[in-house]
């Protein structure tokens, strides 16, 4: 084993743009989303009263 490359960062860098990832889509759905839903909670919250 004369060559053995250093791959730690590797690793946490693959773990970051996962994490990054997800949350980009996470906030493009929420983004679309969000004033259906909220729509969806202001009618069940007016037939109530």
């Amino acid at each position: 084993m004369l060559f053995a490359p250093k791959e730690k960062g590797q690793g946490l860098v693959e773990y970051a743009l996962i994490l990054v990832l997800v949350a980009v889509v996470v906030i493009a759905v929420l983004t679309l989303l969000g004033p259906i839903i909220a729509n969806v909670f202001s009618t069940i919250n007016s037939e109530m009263s």
